[in-house]
C-alpha cells in the first residue's frame, strides 16, 4: 500500500526491509539498519562500536572518511508519537537516548498537542532539544491511519483520503474490515508485551 501511495512521488521511496522481517522490529533496530545502509551507499565504513558512541557528549560519530558529506538520518513522526516516550514500558530509555541523541527527530504538529511542552516537560528530550526539529503545518491535516481504518471498518468511504490504487488494494485483499479489527481487538502493542513481560517478575 505504501508503494502504491507513493508511485507518483519523485522524491519519496519505500524501503521494504522492515516489513520483510519475520517478527516485529524495534524502532531503533530499523534506524540502525538504515544508518548502516546510508554509510554503505556513501562508501563509508562504520567504525566498531559506533552504535554505542557516547550520547551524553552529543557529538557526531567519526567516519573513516571526513571528505564525504553523509545526509543525516532522522525519525519523522507526529506529536502524538513524541508523547509515547512517556508511556511506561513502551520504550527502553537507552533506545530513546539513541534515537534522540544520535539520530534526532523531525516532529510534525498535531491538533491538541503542544510540541514545545512535550519537549520541555521531559528532562531527556530537553537535553537533546537541538536534535528535535518541530514542524508546525500551516495547513492543518488531521487525516490519520486510525481514522481511515475506523471508516473502512464501518463501511464508510475514504475516497480522496488515500489514493484510488490503495483503496482498490484494500478491497481486493479484504483488509481493515470489522472481522479483522475484532481479530486484533485487545491485542497489546508488541513493546508493551515484550517489555512488560520483562518487568513483571520485578513487580510481583
Amino acid at each position: 500500500m505504501a508503494r502504491l501511495a507513493l508511485e507518483t512521488s519523485e522524491w519519496v521511496r519505500v524501503d521494504p526491509w522492515e516489513s520483510e522481517q519475520k517478527q516485529w522490529c524495534e524502532t531503533i533496530a530499523v534506524l540502525r539498519h538504515h544508518y548502516k545502509e546510508l554509510l554503505k551507499s556513501h562508501h563509508i565504513r562504520e567504525l566498531p562500536g559506533e552504535n554505542n558512541w557516547p550520547i551524553e557528549k552529543a557529538a557526531k560519530p567519526s567516519f573513516a572518511s571526513s571528505l564525504t558529506v553523509v545526509p543525516e538520518l532522522k525519525l519523522l513522526c507526529g506529536a502524538d508519537f513524541l508523547k509515547t516516550f512517556q508511556t511506561p514500558n513502551l520504550w527502553k530509555e537507552e533506545h530513546i537516548l539513541e534515537i534522540v541523541g544520535k539520530f534526532g527527530l523531525v516532529c510534525i504538529s498535531r491538533a491538541g498537542s503542544d510540541l514545545s511542552q512535550c519537549v520541555t516537560e521531559s528532562e531527556l528530550l530537553s537535553r537533546y532539544k537541538d536534535n528535535i526539529h518541530l514542524v508546525r503545518e500551516w495547513v492543518r491535516n488531521e487525516i490519520s491511519a486510525t481514522h481511515i481504518r475506523q471508516a473502512l471498518c464501518r463501511g464508510q468511504s475514504v475516497k480522496y483520503l488515500v489514493p484510488d490504487s490503495v483503496i482498490s488494494y484494500i478491497k481486493q485483499h479484504n483488509v481493515y474490515t470489522e472481522e479483522t479489527e475484532q481479530k486484533n481487538k485487545g491485542d497489546l502493542l508488541q513493546p508493551l508485551k515484550q517489555y512488560g513481560a520483562l518487568l513483571s517478575p520485578l513487580n510481583d
